[in-house]
């Protein structure tokens, strides 16, 4: 009865362990597949070259901004504009504003995602502040730009595209920032 036990507990903990690499393997298995397929809206992480675009002036989509900051983050962070009517392959400039009101400097990171998920392989973003980490002193306001266009590739089934970003402080970088001083819109 003792071997049944020992065998089943090994066969137990060797299931536990499975489990474990399993899980812990999900990650980044995720991140590929959505990577291949678009799902879960995540856009490149790369600038877009401006040249590929052309323009389809027959069609229009709605691009929809929305920002919010993370429920830890305590900073105004919000789009200027909150639709735009765009032609695929046109390329447009928007902004977002970004403001400290806390009285200590912060650093922050924007990271988007775009609904519907597919859509996200046809939003091109040329010029993002998503790209790099974002320093703001205390107090301080700053206006973000994004540079984008839709391409013109994109499926006729989608006619809007929302683009979200949430704003994220990034750790351990306050420390480093309050050390520094502030000069236009970065620490050095």
């Amino acid at each position: 009865m003792a071997l049944a036990h020992q065998r089943l507990t090994v066969k137990l903990s060797l299931a536990a362990v499975a489990m474990f690499g399993f899980g812990y393997a999900l990650v980044p298995l995720y991140d590929v597949f959505c990577d291949i397929t678009g799902l879960n809206g995540k856009t490149s992480a790369v600038a877009a070259s401006a040249e590929a675009a052309v323009v389809d002036a027959k069609r229009e989509v709605l691009v929809e901004f929305i920002a919010r900051p993370n429920k830890n983050m305590p900073w105004v962070f919000e789009p200027v504009v909150t639709r735009l009517r765009v032609h695929p392959g046109e390329i447009h400039k928007v902004n977002y504003l970004a403001r400290n009101i806390t009285a200590l400097p912060m650093v922050a990171q924007a990271v988007p995602s775009v609904s519907p998920g597919q859509a996200a392989l046809y939003f091109n973003k040329i010029e993002c502040f998503c790209f790099n980490q974002q320093a703001l002193a205390a107090g301080q306001e700053l206006l973000m730009p994004l540079q984008f266009y839709v391409d013109p590739a994109l499926p006729s089934q989608f006619s809007t595209i929302t683009l979200s970003y949430t704003l994220y402080e990034v750790q351990g970088a306050a420390t480093t920032a309050s050390a520094g001083t502030v000069t236009g819109d970065t620490y050095e």
